[in-house]
């Protein structure tokens, strides 16, 4: 049974151009499902609404097929030029109809458990905080189990299928078969002389997971230069998954780096600010604008000496207009403790303050007007990493290396952080609304109308007549052209 395609796809298919380039299908909703590269962007999208064309007859073409709405295009020079840009388009938007070359379970470990005397050395999917130590992600999975069984021989190390004996002398029999010859290494040793085989085997592993994705890089280039566009691409989703889980594996050994340093960071916080108590809850406040506009303010909040993003606030200026750090942050301050106060909140163990005298007493400010009793407040301002205290107590600097000055370190670059992203995040809107300027039947108060009906411009394009008839203003001509510009000029 043949696929019905709108005359709006039809039209918009037969003005494709015939040059390389990169396509995204969307659904009804707007969303996109699928990411592809074209030779020749005309012949390739058309081919998807033909049904006599083989391929769609495989059923998840099919169902793609059935459901795109709409379709976005971009040209490029060349074919490799819509290679990698195919890649990084499906790395962002992450379609359900494509690979999900993220997915990094074709991917090993090795995993090293240190806690027992004699460590083996086997293979993992997961990393588990279980004391083990872990190496990798590895690409090919039969290429790591050769080089371990190379590594048994290179290093004289233990994989997980031995079962070395203890002896009464203390020392231990690796073997007791015939790999004690094969291997070449002696087969009675102390803890001691095994644990140097084992250090010289992990520093070997740690730079095999980087060598092998720059050998997939170079791979990928060449059959991309020879046209091998196929092989280029399945070596480029491999080299995403590789380094996706490269990522994944050092913000789990960040992450149990701070959670491991956390409890000694608070605990030399306490000692350097003469708190009664560890700070086990701090927050932190900072300021973010650009000249003066888009002015914004970010609170986050650590747990532990760890983020707590579930806390974390976001804050527009509202009490005045123009570029005033002090007043800003007088402000936010008061809000959120305003706020906490009249939920019988408790407040946090520290409040820290992104700045220096001037905005730590402003934030004390805050507190006094109010009439409630501060928490401990400190500021970190930016030259010296200087932290401000706002009684009498002289500036107090840390040296870098000292783990609390770390900690606030990591909590105000969070906040900063977190500020610049909503900053960022509200200059894209007034962007993205600033295209109703270029339409010539708004002016500025119907501008005006239509946003506060809708809330953005990518409601006001998902609207339907009906509804935009019903803003005051806007009749049926009107809102026809609208609706017409929308889809001519913007895209989500």
């Amino acid at each position: 049974m043949p696929v019905s395609v709108s005359s709006k796809l039809k039209e918009k298919v037969r003005h494709l151009p015939g040059s390389p380039g990169v396509y995204l299908m969307k659904d009804r909703l707007g969303s996109v499902i699928y990411v592809g590269k074209a030779k020749n962007l005309k012949k390739r999208v058309s081919s998807y609404f033909q049904p006599s064309r083989s391929f769609t007859s495989q059923p998840k073409i099919r169902a793609l097929v059935e459901m795109i709405r709409d379709f976005e295009f971009l040209e490029v020079k060349s074919e490799p030029e819509a290679l990698l840009l195919e890649g990084q388009l499906i790395k962002k938007w992450k379609p359900r109809y494509n690979t999900d070359f993220t997915d990094d379970k074709r991917f090993l470990l090795v995993r090293v458990d240190m806690t027992r005397e004699l460590p083996r050395f086997a293979l993992a999917r997961f990393k588990k905080e279980d004391g083990a130590q872990y190496f990798g992600p590895f690409a090919h999975a039969q290429h790591i189990r050769k080089t371990l069984t190379e590594m048994r021989r290179k290093f004289g190390i233990l994989l997980g299928d031995t079962h070395p004996e203890k002896l009464a002398d203390g020392r231990y029999q690796l073997y007791t078969d015939v790999r004690s010859e094969l291997y070449g290494f002696e087969n009675i040793v102390s803890k001691e002389s095994y644990a140097e085989r084992v250090e010289e085997a992990c520093s070997f592993l740690q730079g095999r997971s980087r060598e092998w994705l720059e050998e997939l890089k170079e791979r990928m280039r060449e059959q991309a230069e020879h046209k091998n566009f196929e092989k280029a691409a399945e070596l480029r989703d491999m080299v995403f998954a590789l380094e996706n889980s490269l990522r994944k594996t050092r913000k789990f050994e960040r992450a149990t780096r701070f959670r491991k340093n956390a409890a000694d960071g608070l605990a030399l916080l306490q000692q350097a600010l003469g708190l009664d108590a560890p700070p086990v809850i701090i927050e932190c406040f900072d300021i973010s604008h650009i000249s003066g506009t888009f002015v914004v303010a970010s609170m986050v909040r650590f747990e532990n000496g760890l983020p707590n993003k579930s806390q974390y606030r976001r804050y527009k200026i509202k009490s005045f207009e123009g570029n005033d750090d002090f007043r800003s942050m007088e402000e936010v301050v008061g809000r959120r403790y305003r706020r906490l106060a009249k939920e019988n909140k408790s407040f946090p163990d520290l409040v820290v303050i992104d700045g220096g005298r001037g905005q730590v007493g402003s934030a004390l400010k805050s507190f006094f007007v109010q009439d409630l009793e501060p928490p401990p407040l400190i500021g970190l301002a930016k030259k010296h990493e200087t932290i401000i205290f706002p009684d009498e107590r002289p500036p107090l600097r840390l040296p870098l290396s000292h783990g609390g000055l770390q900690l606030l370190q990591r909590l105000r670059d969070e906040a900063h952080r977190f500020a610049n992203t909503y900053n960022a995040d509200l200059q894209s809107k007034r962007i993205r609304e600033s295209i109703l300027e270029d339409f010539p039947g708004l002016g500025p108060k119907r501008r005006l109308v239509l946003l506060e009906n809708f809330g953005s411009i990518e409601k006001i394009k998902a609207a339907s007549m009906t509804e935009l008839q019903q803003v005051e203003g806007i009749g049926p001509k009107l809102a026809q052209q609208l609706k017409s510009f929308l889809d001519t000029h913007f895209a989500k």
